[in-house]
């Protein structure tokens, strides 16, 4: 999806590419995911991806998991501020094992569950995203958004039944 190395030719010191390329395997899955469930877009996504990966380039010291998920967060929602996301649905999302009906079908709901999630309020969307979809705890999530836990429980349940009443 996002070839970090065909994107970004910044001067590093000596010492810096071997660090910052394993800073990238270690944060890409994570990124790259949390990015396209923000933004419902791969384009959006890798932009993201990039903006996030360029931050992360100048760092001395290695960042805590947890705030290069807040970043992710945080560059997500700049981008989301500045335009709304068109849902699409990148290819390798869909499983290769169905019949061509399934994987039609699959995609289709996928498609109407990313457009869904698009239009819920950026703070509904980034916590639902972060609990649900990456498997964050209501400790981390509050953590990554700098909220309290109660703040991001709520925003959960909001974000879950607005998307129940939108699905029936």
């Amino acid at each position: 999806m996002f070839d970090l190395s065909a994107t970004m030719d910044l001067p590093v010191a000596a010492s810096a590419p071997h660090r910052f390329d394993d800073l990238v395997a270690r944060h890409k899955t994570m990124v790259s995911r949390t990015a396209w469930r923000m933004m419902g877009s791969e384009a959006d996504a890798e932009d993201v991806m990039q903006d996030v990966f360029l931050k992360l380039h100048g760092m001395r010291e290695e960042p805590a998991a947890a705030w290069v998920c807040r970043l992710t967060v945080n560059q997500c929602l700049d981008h989301l501020r500045k335009r709304r996301p068109v849902a699409e649905m990148p290819e390798t999302l869909v499983s290769r094992d169905r019949d061509p009906e399934q994987k039609l079908d699959l995609k289709e709901k996928q498609q109407r569950l990313a457009m869904w999630i698009s239009r819920l309020p950026e703070r509904e969307r980034a916590c639902l995203v972060l609990r649900d979809l990456e498997g964050l705890s209501g400790r981390e999530v509050a953590e990554v958004l700098e909220c309290s836990e109660e703040t991001a429980r709520t925003s959960i349940f909001r974000a879950k039944e607005k998307l129940r009443q939108w699905m029936s």
